[in-house]
């Protein structure tokens, strides 16, 4: 595998306004160090691709945003959400992820009606209002590019959907708590082209409401829908900049060599 200076990185600031500041994050998992030193920002309202090798820490990294790390690993240094650092140790993690919601790699609804699984976690929250829950049912549904599909079967298990459906019924149920910003981590790496074309348009609406980081191996994909894109080695994030031009013309050898094919 090719060397690089691991210490050598071009990461641009934005004058955007941003959803989250990570500032100086470093990811143990005992005495293995994952995440080395990371800084950067998340434009608000814009997505976010965070592309590298296996291993390279992107998703580690990610599951950091919310707490997800908790218990696994140890996160030192700062991840900025609204002027408070989501690592101090008097946040309160449930509500945390009620504002920076999550949707993993594999389709995971719950073993329960298409309808239960956007009403569960509302429920859980203090929601019990009929009305309520039925038009946040609908309005999630319909933001996950669901509703059409599923708006007669609400009532039947969630675990009679194809592998695309389900998962926009997981973006679906992450949307339905109102969060400000939505981590997905590979949403589409189990699904086939069709539905991770749907996934891809799906995201591509939502950014008007959210903002969105997305861990994602696929390259033609975090080209197509990202607004930026940070590349991931080692542990360390070696560039991050708006997407065209990580793509076009990157700053560092190491990403020119993995976006070309190159790398290793």
């Amino acid at each position: 595998m090719k060397k690089y200076n691991l210490d050598q990185q071009y990461v641009r600031d934005f004058a955007v306004e941003n959803a989250i500041e990570a500032k100086h994050v470093n990811v143990s998992y005992g005495q293995h160090q994952s995440i080395f030193d990371v800084s950067m920002s998340f434009p608000r309202f814009k997505v976010t691709a965070m592309i590298g090798a296996s291993g390279s820490g992107k998703s580690t990294f990610l599951r950091s945003i919310n707490r997800m790390n908790d218990n696994i690993a140890t996160v030192d240094g700062k991840i900025m959400y609204r002027d408070v650092n989501i690592n101090d140790d008097n946040i309160n993690v449930y509500e945390l992820r009620k504002h920076i919601g999550m949707v993993f790699q594999r389709p995971n609804p719950f073993a329960k009606s298409i309808r239960d699984n956007i009403t569960f976690a509302l429920k859980k929250h203090g929601i019990k209002d009929k009305k309520e829950l039925d038009e946040r049912v609908e309005t999630s549904l319909r933001e996950a590019a669901l509703w059409d599909e599923v708006k007669d079967k609400l009532d039947e298990s969630a675990l009679s959907l194809s592998g695309g459906q389900a998962q926009r019924l997981c973006i679906a149920r992450a949307i339905a708590m109102k969060p400000d910003v939505l981590l997905l981590d590979e949403p589409a790496s189990a699904l086939d082209p069709i539905s991770t074309s749907k996934i891809e348009d799906t995201l591509n609406r939502l950014k008007e409401k959210y903002t969105i980081i997305i861990v994602t191996h696929n390259m033609q994909q975090a080209s197509r829908m990202s607004d930026y894109t940070a590349f991931f080695h080692q542990g360390h994030l070696i560039e991050f900049n708006k997407t065209s031009h990580i793509f076009t013309r990157p700053k560092m050898q190491a990403t020119e060599d993995y976006i070309s094919g190159n790398f290793g």
